[in-house]
């Protein structure tokens, strides 16, 4: 008697569900304005070509959550899945040819192609080689000089001036490390958490993060007059917008802001007063009724070194401000009270996009039916949505050392996406000492005129926040 033998199905990849952020992103897509994130990162010196695919298709495998694809499934499935790989789909390291515009073309690449959630990992490298300057933005048409677009912000003329431009290197021969990022799958320090393992491959210096600044153990209660966030905060207001959708970026380099030794607040609370200030500024040209404004903050508590999660890890939290409190005439009180805010907010436990987002995303209902909703409700949350987002990555944690030729970045920028009805969101970062600014915007709202008018603003109101007490 023969015995049939039933053959092995191949059980495929291993699969994870979806997170609650990753689920929501994934609802929203939008293809006029893709949900990127870009880093980029400037070094001295050139690389090897071979020795840098080959560290930072290693650093993805010490790494494994970051190769993924979205799984394929039937209209009617519970959940999105991602698919786990054991190596990318795609080629992930690309060099494009050098040239006086390669920089500047692949800033308009992150910010019109996102890496396909088909492909595995959601993530692009480019290596631009001999960049040139690093200030600037994306591929756009170049303004008249005197214009607006060219940096002319006659409100701000009492600035200080701000030394910009030392971003750019005295040698030849410069690299930039450009990541652009789904951000539907990851984050940016979660992308930078494994640029950081590809540089000790490449570069076989140790790059471990620095110990992450000393907090107070003990926040204090949310402050009594902290304004409600029920109330429609206010929008950035109209500027000039461009024909074309999508977004628009600006990157600027400036000196860190400075703050008295022992101080009660931060240069996050600078940043984050530096940019109301300049939001009402703007709105106040454009002839807006002042409102509150609302700054959604992401916080993330991830440890840094190779056992940081993978993914999209941040939590997000909104800091109000009343129309009445952002004046200028008494910066030292203001400082104080959005110390006590933002303190107060990192502290409280919470889901990372609140607890309406687990309830949308529960696998009760086909995910196309959830995905329907929750277009609907982000529709008629339009106008409760924060003002803007500022989005501090702080003191880059990580050296960044690629070995003696290509050397240690020098800048780093972030951007974060910009879509309506925010239109605007506004990035740090921290590097030898100075502050990396990107402005990101929607075309449909701002052009690059504008943009420049509000990097000037954020700088003139950024040096405001260091008067003495």
């Amino acid at each position: 008697m023969t015995t049939l033998h039933r053959p092995r199905t191949n059980p495929g990849p291993p699969r994870v569900p979806f997170p609650v952020v990753d689920e929501i992103a994934r609802h929203c897509l939008q293809e006029e304005e893709p949900e990127t994130v870009h880093i980029e990162v400037h070094l001295p010196g050139p690389v090897d070509p071979p020795r840098l695919r080959e560290a930072f298709i290693e650093a993805l495998r010490h790494h494994p959550r970051i190769l993924m694809r979205e799984a394929p499934g039937a209209w009617y499935r519970r959940r999105y899945e991602w698919e786990l790989t054991e190596s990318p789909d795609v080629e992930v390291v690309t060099f494009p040819p050098p040239g006086p515009d390669a920089l500047r073309d692949a800033r308009t690449r992150a910010l019109t192609t996102a890496p396909p959630l088909s492909a595995s990992p959601p993530v692009r490298l480019e290596v631009v080689m001999d960049a040139g300057p690093a200030e600037g933005s994306e591929a756009t048409a170049h303004p008249a000089a005197g214009s607006r677009a060219a940096g002319a912000a006659p409100a701000t003329k009492e600035a200080a001036p701000r030394e910009r431009g030392q971003a750019d290197p005295p040698a030849h021969h410069n690299t930039v490390l450009f990541l652009t990022i789904n951000h539907t799958a990851l984050d940016g320090p979660a992308c930078l958490r494994v640029l950081a393992t590809a540089a000790e491959l490449y570069g076989g210096r140790d790059n471990s993060p620095t110990a992450p600044p000393v907090r107070q153990p003990d926040a204090p209660p949310p402050a009594p007059d902290t304004p409600s966030n029920w109330s429609r905060p206010a929008r950035v207001a109209q500027g000039t917008p461009e024909p074309s959708p999508g977004n628009g970026m600006l990157v600027t380099e400036l000196p860190l802001p400075h703050r008295p030794k022992g101080s009660p607040y931060t240069v996050n609370d600078q940043l984050m007063i530096a940019t109301a200030l300049t939001l009402t500024h703007w709105n106040r040209e454009h002839g807006e009724p002042p409102r509150p404004l609302r700054i959604t903050m992401p916080v993330d508590d991830r440890p840094r070194d190779r056992g940081m999660p993978i993914g999209n890890g941040t939590r997000l939290v909104e800091v109000p401000f009343t129309p009445e409190e952002l004046r200028t005439d008494d910066l030292p009180a203001l400082l104080r009270r959005t110390a006590e805010r933002t303190r107060a907010l990192k502290s409280l436990p919470r889901p990372q996009l609140g607890r309406g987002a687990a309830l949308l995303t529960a696998p009760v209902t086909p995910v196309a039916w959830r995905a329907a909703l929750t277009r609907g409700l982000r529709r008629a949350a339009a106008p409760w949505t924060s003002t803007t987002l500022l989005s501090n990555i702080g003191r880059i944690p990580y050296p960044l050392d690629f070995g003696e030729e290509a050397g240690r970045a020098h800048a780093v920028w972030f951007s974060a996406p910009a879509r309506m009805p925010r239109g605007l969101t506004v990035t740090t970062a921290s590097t030898t000492g100075r502050l990396h600014l990107a402005l990101r915007w929607s075309r449909t709202l701002l052009s690059h005129g504008d943009g420049a008018h509000l990097r000037d603003l954020f700088e003139h109101y950024l040096h405001t926040t260091e008067a003495p007490e």
